[in-house]
């Protein structure tokens, strides 16, 4: 599937057709819908520089949310529970 960005579209926002790819991948990474590799591959770069991009704009990684820090708290619990 191919999507076609008007050249229009394009001047309106004031972005190169590169730099357009480039947010569209970060926006769809940041929300879960991409993960590093097919968002580095929309935005027509390699894992590493993606990665770099998503550092200077002091975008984690990873999504760590309040679900995953209420399990992490159950299993320390529950760890520290069958210590004793």
């Amino acid at each position: 599937m191919s999507v076609i960005i008007s050249d229009e579209i394009l001047q309106a926002t004031q972005m190169s057709e590169s730099e357009f790819k480039q947010e569209i991948a970060i926006i769809l990474f940041q929300t879960g819908k991409l993960t590093l590799g097919h968002a580095s591959n929309l935005a027509g770069m390699d894992k590493t520089l993606f990665q770099q991009l998503l550092k200077e704009r002091q975008i984690p990684l990873y999504y760590y949310d309040v679900e995953d820090y209420e399990q992490d708290l159950k299993n320390l619990r529950e760890l520290g529970n069958s210590c004793t």
